[in-house]
């Protein structure tokens, strides 16, 4: 049985308290998670009938997390903090939300760039940030790189998120590690320069605009375009049939990563079982239910994708450890504030 309660009105806080409270037991594990898919109930469910170990999960975002588990202090039954993108995992780092771990069995199945270099947090599945093109306006072969999303024959073509979304201050967070602050900076208002529109809506918008010739070119991470492929509505899976799909920088370092990831809680009453957990979700069978639930890229290799990853073949990833990201995250949203990204 998984219990579930969710961090969102004043009411909403009390009774996941309640929930939670009493949840400090050798057969259970508690989870904070900022991750709001249906498909992760497959894998509580699977790490239950493994281990008998009862998962008890309160949803909120991340900030709402961090927030509660610092106001709860040494009585907080967080045991794993799980969200996504390695920029809300530095800040939760920063905050002192984390305890390095130790895992022989983590060491192993995760690649280096997925684990925290003092094993406070880890990498579980992975978003490429790709870019999308107008089959009816672009060749594909007129881009290849994120860097050339500010070349002139774009300007008035790109859509993109606001600058407060952490996929795009992730991406500006890897550019740069890899160029240094004043390029990265230039590439910025290289971007803003040749935005078709104020930056509005998530990462489907951007999609959409695509498809509608609001733009040629937009960013967004590959697992929505997917969802649109797959979606019951036919006019989603138009959209998506509009829209091409390319990997960037695929003769450099390789396309920007992000992932989604969990570290166990400072003061885990229930440590043992938290690592524990932290392995199971790098198993072959939980990697699994990350790209078949929510089309991620599963972080260990040969293991089974959807259909639609599986037509993309191999790409190559950049390599960059995630910790670095969250490292660069705040010079990213001083940039974006000086280049005047909404």
């Amino acid at each position: 049985m998984i219990k579930h309660a969710r961090l969102a009105l004043p009411l909403a806080v009390a009774l996941a308290g309640s929930a939670l409270a009493s949840s400090v037991a050798a057969d259970e594990v508690n989870l904070y998670s900022a991750r709001h898919y249906d498909s992760d109930d497959a894998l509580y469910q699977a790490f239950t009938e493994e281990t008998g170990i009862e998962v008890n999960v309160l949803e909120g975002d991340s900030d709402q997390l961090i927030e509660r588990i610092q106001r709860e202090g040494v009585a907080s039954p967080a045991d794993v903090m799980i969200t996504v993108d390695a920029g809300r995992l530095w800040r939760a780092e920063q905050d002192g939300i984390f305890q390095g771990i130790e895992s022989d069995v983590l060491a192993e199945r995760l690649p280096d760039a997925m684990r925290h270099p003092e094993g406070k947090w880890f990498g579980f599945s992975q978003r490429a940030r790709a870019i999308f093109y107008n089959r009816d306006a672009v060749d594909p072969s007129q881009i290849s790189s994120y860097e050339e999303l500010t070349n002139p024959e774009w300007e008035g073509k790109v859509c993109i998120r606001s600058s407060n979304n952490i996929y795009n201050q992730s991406l500006l967070a890897s550019l740069i590690a890899h160029h240094g602050a004043e390029e990265a900076e230039a590439w910025a208002q290289g971007v803003v320069d040749n935005m078709a529109r104020d930056p509005e809506g998530g990462d489907t918008d951007q999609i959409r605009g695509v498809a509608s010739g609001e733009c040629d070119l937009a960013v967004a991470n590959h697992y929505y375009y997917v969802r649109l492929l797959h979606s019951d509505d036919e006019a989603d899976r138009e959209v998506a049939r509009q829209v091409g799909i390319l990997f960037p920088n695929q003769d450099g370092r390789g396309t920007h990563v992000n992932v989604g990831g969990a570290g166990v809680v400072a003061d885990a009453p229930n440590r043992d079982n938290a690592i524990r957990f932290l392995e199971f979700l790098a198993s072959d069978e939980a990697q699994e239910i990350f790209a078949s639930g929510n089309y991620e890229f599963p972080v260990v290799e040969g293991i089974k994708k959807d259909p639609v990853l599986e037509s993309w073949g191999e790409f190559k990833k950049d390599d960059l450890n995630i910790s670095e990201l969250g490292e660069n995250n705040p010079e990213a949203v001083r940039i974006f504030d000086r280049v005047g990204w909404r």
